[in-house]
């Protein structure tokens, strides 16, 4: 079951990557189109602050599930690693259900924000201002789906489970001390 939820993250997260490089290609064309525009021509796009600030929170929070897939946002381990195996477990545990349960709430407040907004318009495009809140319900789910693969796989390796960027593998299997770069 957990190599099924890995490559399914796994091909998530690649898509959401994929995603995210379409989403800063069109940022950069729209800025510096925009510049461009301004300065040669006297004019520019009308929609492209617009865009680029919309994209720029999409681009964030599919980058921030794309990381925390990867284990690559920060932390410290110095006290953790220092526990008892027993005790290391229980922290991990402890802090992924803190993680899951700020996840819920992230998902909650953003689709609430998301349906009261559904019906507003954004003032350059019209577009539903509801799809600026959607970012964090996409972020709110993807990070419950991760932490939850990450808690199975702690309860039964008592491990995190980092993935291993070179071989797509956990890194668990390797010898203690070697998980982090």
């Amino acid at each position: 079951m957990l190599a099924l939820a890995d490559r399914m993250l796994r091909a998530y997260t690649r898509a959401l990557d994929a995603l995210g490089g379409l989403c800063l290609a069109v940022m950069v064309a729209l800025v510096f189109g925009n510049v461009v525009l301004r300065y040669v021509f006297n004019a520019g796009i009308t929609v492209s602050e617009e865009l680029s600030r919309w994209l720029f929170v999409w681009l964030t929070f599919m980058g921030a599930v794309v990381a925390l897939r990867e284990h690559g946002h920060l932390g410290t381990d110095v006290l953790v690693a220092r526990l008892p195996a027993g005790a290391r477990k229980a922290c991990l545990l402890a802090g992924q259900a803190a993680m899951i349960y700020v996840s819920w709430l992230l998902l909650r407040g953003s689709w609430a924000q998301m349906v009261i907004n559904w019906e507003t318009e954004a003032p350059v495009t019209g577009a539903s201002v509801g799809i600026f809140y959607a970012s964090g319900v996409l972020m709110g789910a993807s990070a419950i789906a991760i932490l939850l693969r990450d808690l199975l796989h702690t309860l039964r390796h008592g491990t995190p489970g980092h993935p291993d960027p070179l071989h797509g593998s956990d890194s668990a299997a390797l010898p203690p001390g070697t998980e982090h770069f």
